[in-house]
């Protein structure tokens, strides 16, 4: 089955709604990054079939749970979930965050290729970014565990606003380490089509 194939069948899946010309740019996507995989190392995944569901789908799963109309992607490394969100939501400002050289300069010349007017790419330790206005999602996923991505990204989360972290395995150690000021509003199994692994989504008040 072609990647395209793959890319339609899983969006039908997890009962999207993705124009044809939306999933050619997803898919132009997964290209940009196999281009700049032989010299960048953006990720460990090399077949773009499997790319398929290991990143596009695997980001693009949390979009029946969420909706922001200010999105801030931690720790984006290669643009994900940030990327395919900001092409699922063009209505929505999508700021990629990465202190990583390289992987901004991917992430720069991506917004470039794939027209992504939508899209800031700032490369900065999330430690020291200062941002205003906050955002109504941020989301990481490969950050950190909770603990940490708790204290780096709730200040950057509007009054309101929902922190969003992709996990594994249900992350009960993660979540028995959070401080009390952060409640856990809910933790939601996610199945990823072409994905055999458990991915769980961890949604936190700030």
């Amino acid at each position: 089955m072609s990647p395209a194939q793959l890319l339609a069948e899983g969006i039908a899946e997890l009962r999207l709604a993705v124009p044809p010309e939306t999933q050619k740019r997803l898919l132009g996507y997964l290209e940009l990054i196999v281009k700049w995989n032989r010299v960048y190392n953006l990720t460990a995944i090399r077949d773009i079939a499997t790319m398929v569901s290991a990143h596009l789908l695997d980001s693009l799963a949390v979009a029946p749970h969420l909706s922001a109309q200010a999105v801030l992607d931690i720790g984006s490394g290669a643009g994900l979930p940030g990327v395919p969100l900001a092409m699922l939501w063009p209505q929505s400002r999508v700021t990629l965050l990465d202190g990583n050289q390289k992987k901004a300069a991917f992430l720069r010349q991506a917004v470039i290729e794939l027209r992504l007017d939508n899209v800031e790419v700032v490369c900065e330790r999330v430690e020291i970014w200062q941002s205003e206005p906050r955002f109504d999602l941020v989301i990481s996923r490969a950050f950190s565990d909770l603990p940490e991505f708790v204290a780096a990204a709730a200040r950057f989360c509007r009054a309101g606003g929902t922190l969003a972290a992709l996990k594994g395995v249900f992350p009960s150690e993660e979540i028995a380490r959070l401080r009390a000021r952060s409640a856990v509003r809910d933790v939601l199994p996610l199945r990823v089509p072409g994905l055999k692994a458990e991915r769980h989504l961890v949604l936190i008040d700030p």
